[in-house]
């Protein structure tokens, strides 16, 4: 009877195969560096830690990613432009989830910048900024880049931020 003896390329297939188990090389890591020297994600201790999870979001399409910045009481503000007088919109989570979703699968690329902060105020319950932004779409070819401001609120939860409001700014 013939034993069977790993030579070194089957033996190296069966470690590498053992470390790929173990490890996803494709997941994102998750850092205890400062927000400013990473381009990973982070654990949104502080409200600039969710915007930069946020362009992450965007930047990769990462609908779960992008799920986890926004607290179960989320809601969207904005104007529906397309009628005459424009009229508001407002939605909640789970609207504001699918909506970005179907976003993320339409477009090729969506390059995400946040610009300077307008405003930050402390509130009671967690902390409200304005952010003017810049979000380009396929590179802005069909679709010229977008500027805006943006005014967030954010609550903790435990030692998580999230946001709790996205309310468009009229510029």
């Amino acid at each position: 009877m013939k034993r069977f003896l790993p030579t070194g390329l089957s033996l190296g297939l069966l470690c590498a195969a053992y470390w790929l188990g173990c490890v996803n090389p494709f997941a994102p890591a998750v850092t205890s560096e400062p927000a400013q020297s990473s381009s990973l994600l982070t654990n949104q201790e502080t409200p600039e830690e969710v915007l930069i999870n946020f362009r992450y979001a965007y930047t990769f399409k990462d609908s779960l990613v992008y799920s986890e910045i926004l607290d179960s009481t989320f809601i969207f503000r904005s104007w529906d432009f397309n009628v005459s007088p424009p009229v508001p919109l407002q939605w909640g989570r789970d609207t504001e989830l699918r909506i970005t979703g179907r976003m993320f699968r339409f477009f090729n690329t969506l390059d995400l910048v946040w610009n300077k902060t307008a405003v930050v105020d402390t509130l009671e319950d967690g902390i409200e900024m304005k952010r003017t932004f810049t979000l380009t779409l396929d590179g802005g070819r069909s679709i010229p880049t977008l500027n805006g401001e943006v005014r967030f609120r954010f609550v903790r939860r435990g030692k998580k931020w999230f946001i709790a409001l996205w309310e468009d700014q009229i510029i």
